[in-house]
């Protein structure tokens, strides 16, 4: 591969959101996640953990809980109940009908402690930072493999509900869920800002 033909794979990847009902197999599965933790990590810590659900009984469980979270923030936000029917159940949908989900955890126990906030937090960021790292090489990893992903980050806003619905280790602080199969859609033209923009040389 030449590095005209990297550039060309890193900026082909895009979002999906549809799937085919195609599981993935096992081995596929294993090199995604296997690729997803070469990526860098502050202290080389490797903060990242993966919570895989391939199951019905599995997402369910998680659709139902995260879907109760959701409701009770939509009607707090005093969204009409036809409305927030219409947004959960569409949430449902997208656990269930997705072939492989994976909840990217961070887990900051192996990070450097510090007696002052200022430095503690910057450690906690950089954490975050390092599972951030992890959840951009899968999604390249799941390109790869010919299959499309998306990125969500309702975990975010439900995070002890993610842990009790999964049973993950309290340690475990759930970051993001990515959605991945074979794509059922193609892929929409990405608008991009323009490089002067988002640059600045010095």
């Amino acid at each position: 591969m030449t590095s005209t033909d990297l550039h060309h794979f890193l900026r082909t990847r895009r979002s999906i959101r549809r799937f085919k009902t195609d599981p993935i197999p096992d081995p596929v599965i294993e090199r995604i996640l296997t690729t997803a933790t070469f990526a860098p990590s502050a202290h080389n810590r490797q903060p990242w953990r993966f919570a895989v659900l391939t199951t019905a009984e599995a997402k369910s469980c998680l659709a139902e809980s995260m879907g109760a979270d959701f409701r009770r923030d939509l009607e707090k936000d005093k969204v009409s109940e036809n409305e927030i029917t219409r947004l959960v159940n569409r949430s449902r949908e997208r656990i269930m009908d997705a072939p492989l989900i994976v909840i990217l955890c961070a887990d900051a126990t192996e990070m450097d402690v510090y007696p002052d906030p200022k430095r503690q937090k910057a450690e906690y960021i950089m954490a975050v930072q390092s599972v951030a790292n992890a959840g951009t090489q899968m999604l390249l990893a799941i390109h790869a493999e010919g299959l499309g992903a998306v990125w969500t980050c309702g975990p975010l806003f439900a995070q002890e509900t993610v842990q009790e619905a999964l049973n993950l280790p309290k340690t475990w602080e759930p970051q993001a869920m990515f959605f991945a199969g074979y794509s059922d859609e193609l892929p929409k033209e990405k608008e991009m800002k323009e490089m002067q923009s988002v640059v600045k040389t010095l």
